[in-house]
């Protein structure tokens, strides 16, 4: 019997769900714990949304099953090292820094590309590790990268990525209760990066690329990640940016965030506090976050 009520990932753990777990390792003796967790996901049909099953997350509960008494798992077959561990800086990759001071009419065309998986995108991650103040940090979970093109000379970079688990003005402006946000928050983005070289001075450059971003990113994720996107948000650290071209692409400024930082157990800022913007994707966006 079990001595407390597990919830994992939003999900109640049973003791129906634990006995399943100890038949399908009875059923595969000499299988590995990526096969146990992939058929228990399967029996489960525990999947993202985009359809790709959530072993690792299944790993990371069987693991904690097994610390608990609750369940045996085989010997590990391989301990291969951690790729995250010491992952390595991106490499430096030179471009032309020839300055750009014209108006916007003279820059256009302006082409955004969607470079993640593609030869691409090591220019993109040695650019924002080079000229962004934050520099390059390797995302979690669902995310796209984009270079902004004028001439095929790069002007302009973005990231997307998945919207952070809690933000408090976020969250009560869309005002969806707790149960609802963790079924569907991954129909929320966050702009992670947004880089314009400061050898580029051309005025409403900024705005314009957000609204190009706009319209393009939610097909892309759609293609992508087989689902829609009905609400884009970011953070603009407001001891450094005045958040001008969010006002000027008609972003909702929706509050501060507390400060706190998503793992921190004070009740005091421990980071700058940062405004929070979003733009919704249609006017009965409520309609399909609450649904």
């Amino acid at each position: 019997m079990m001595e407390e009520r597990i919830i994992f990932h939003g999900r109640y753990i049973s003791k129906n769900d634990i006995a399943l777990i100890r038949k399908i390792i009875k059923a595969y003796p000499f299988g590995s714990r990526r096969l146990l967790s992939q058929e228990v996901c399967r029996a489960w049909n525990w999947v993202q949304p985009n359809g790709v099953l959530k072993d690792m997350a299944c790993r990371t509960l069987m693991l904690y099953l097994e610390r608990k008494g609750l369940i045996k798992l085989p010997a590990p077959k391989q301990n291969p090292p951690n790729p995250l561990a010491h992952r390595k800086k991106p490499v430096p990759i030179s471009i032309d820094q020839t300055p750009i001071e014209c108006s916007l009419k003279e820059l256009l065309p302006i082409t955004l590309k969607q470079v993640r998986r593609t030869p691409l995108e090591k220019l993109f991650n040695s650019l924002i590790e080079q000229y962004h103040y934050l520099g390059y940090a390797h995302p979690v979970g669902e995310h796209l990268k984009y270079i902004a093109f004028s001439n095929n000379r790069p002007i302009a970079c973005f990231a997307w990525s998945s919207a952070p688990w809690y933000i408090g003005v976020r969250d009560r402006f869309i005002g969806w209760p707790p149960e609802v946000r963790k079924k569907n928050l991954h129909l929320i983005i966050n702009n992670t990066r947004f880089l314009i070289f400061n050898w580029i001075k051309v005025k409403h450059l900024a705005s314009h690329l957000l609204a190009l971003s706009r319209r393009i990113v939610p097909e892309d994720w759609q293609s992508f990640y087989n689902h829609p996107i009905y609400f884009m948000e970011t953070f603009v650290d407001t001891e450094k940016f005045a958040g001008t071209c969010y006002k000027a692409d008609n972003w909702i400024y929706l509050g501060k965030t507390t400060g706190r930082g998503k793992l921190s157990k004070s009740s005091k800022p421990v980071l700058s506090k940062k405004a929070v913007y979003g733009y919704p994707k249609r006017t009965d966006f409520r309609k399909f976050l609450n649904a």
